[in-house]
């Protein structure tokens, strides 16, 4: 009997309230539970790309300018980076010293892979493109590693009996499986003594990053569950699973949600708000393990507990939420009508090929309007592949907003009415309506400018009328 736990970034900065909120608060002791730990808040997005701005990191410094060393200038900023984190967590003591040499080691590890590969390359008979997942993914292992031997460190200073397990694969001479690796890394833990700290990092024959690019932290997390039988997953963050953004509607309004189900968990992902990436749930649900979402800041709060059986007990809306800056592509041409599955699968190619995220879809006779999830740069890729494809079509973009009324069942007459009714009311002018026969979420385009109006008023109008007493419930 034990739990797979996951520790998010920004919580991973703050080692004592991890310490002393997450491990050590629990009446069974600090055993009979596994941590894979991300890298600290920020240092993924150093060596790799900003998640949000796309601002590039070492990797993409790397990818776009392979005769520069601006990628290596980088690099040791972030070694002084990293080396501050660590004298902040370890002051000038011995494991200090040691906690530096692990870095370093595999910092220099990777540089001089990467200045090979730079040299290699410079030959035309070897392409960096061929190499670049490798790159990535040696790369993003570094924060996780990181991370997870200083947490190892600490928590046995501390009193604890954890053991740093390395998933990275670093210097490894044989290319296994994700699951021989996790089996191979566990066979000799005993979970009643030991409190594994695990990279959430893994390297595999297959590559992670490929299928789930920076949600390959929680596939090794649903991966690990799922192996070793847990009772039950957890991840705790910096924040509640809540009803609405507390910033928008207010911390008052705002109530985090006791109980849910995987669906809900899947709108949330598909707007970026991941509570687990889509396929990291799936084998939860298919092994119906519970997934719980702690606050690590509330230790005492019970979460959200996530099934795959859970039906809320009448039907109601349970969460608002939503994304800013989505584009909105659309094709128009007249020869559509009748040949509108050929522009669909066309069109859905060029965007699959451009590994732009459709976050929403709408079409008539001869229009179809894909929402993405993606940069200027990207769009103005797919819209000139569209239109070398399409000669006749007019392809318009623009920048909106996607607000979302989700719940495990909505199947209340007249939602949509009173929904479009809370927006009205707010003069918020809605592009687009989607509402699909699974009732369990609800989708308004609206310009940027109205984002936050619009949750505020659905929110008022669906979630805040009705008393939340116990909406902290009963998630045990």
């Amino acid at each position: 009997m034990h739990t797979i736990e996951k520790i998010g970034g920004t919580s991973m900065s703050d080692y004592s309230s991890v310490r002393d909120n997450i491990i050590l608060n629990n009446e069974a002791g600090p055993y009979g539970r596994v941590f894979v730990v991300s890298a600290y808040g920020g240092v993924t997005d150093l060596l790799l790309e900003s998640k949000k701005t796309g601002e590039p990191g070492i990797f993409a410094l790397f990818a776009g300018g392979m005769s520069g060393d601006t990628w290596l200038q980088r690099f040791e900023q972030l070694s002084q980076q990293l080396q501050d984190i660590n004298q902040q967590l370890f002051g000038d003591t011995e494991l200090l010293h040691e906690a530096n040499g692990f870095l370093q080691t595999r910092l220099d590890d990777a540089k001089h892979c990467l200045l090979d590969l730079q040299s290699l390359c410079q030959h035309g008979h070897f392409s960096l493109d061929s190499h670049l997942h490798t790159v990535r993914e040696m790369l993003a292992s570094l924060g996780e590693a990181h991370s997870a031997w200083n947490t190892a460190r600490l928590l046995q200073r501390d009193g604890v009996n954890a053991c740093f397990i390395d998933l990275t694969g670093w210097r490894a001479n044989t290319h296994i499986s994700l699951d021989e690796r996790i089996n191979l890394a566990f066979e000799d833990i005993d979970f009643s003594q030991q409190l594994p700290i695990v990279t959430g990092y893994a390297h595999s024959e297959e590559g992670l990053m490929s299928s789930f690019d920076r949600g390959y932290s929680e596939m090794i997390f649903s991966r690990l569950a799922v192996l070793t039988h847990a009772y039950e997953a957890v991840i705790h963050k910096e924040f509640h699973l809540s009803s609405a953004d507390p910033r928008l509607v207010g911390e008052a309004n705002a109530v985090p949600i006791g109980r849910t189900n995987y669906d809900v968990a899947d709108q949330l992902a598909n707007l970026g708000m991941e509570a687990i990436h889509p396929k990291a749930a799936k084998g939860l649900r298919q092994n119906n393990i519970p997934l719980r979402v702690k606050n690590t800041f509330e230790p005492e709060h019970t979460g959200t507990l996530i099934t795959s059986e859970y039906i809320s007990d009448s039907p109601c809306v349970e969460i608002i939420a939503g994304c800013r800056g989505v584009y909105a592509l659309e094709v128009f041409d007249q020869d559509m009508a009748g040949s509108l599955q050929r522009y669909d699968i066309a069109i859905l190619e060029i965007i699959q090929r451009f590994k732009a995220q459709v976050v929403s879809k709408d079409l008539n006779a001869n229009t179809i309007t894909h929402y993405l999830s993606t940069n200027l740069k990207t769009v103005k890729r797919i819209i000139t592949a569209i239109q070398n494809t399409f000669k006749e079509a007019d392809i318009n973009q623009r920048k909106v907003a996607i607000v979302s009324v989700i719940g495990s069942d909505m199947q209340i007459p007249g939602i949509l009415a009173k929904s479009v009714q809370a927006v009205a009311n707010a003069n918020i002018n809605v592009l687009s309506i989607h509402q699909a026969m699974r009732q369990v979420d609800m989708q308004f385009v609206v310009n940027q400018c109205d984002y936050d109006a619009a949750v505020k008023s659905l929110h008022a109008s669906l979630v805040e009328i009705h008393n939340h007493g116990l909406a902290i419930c009963i998630a045990s």
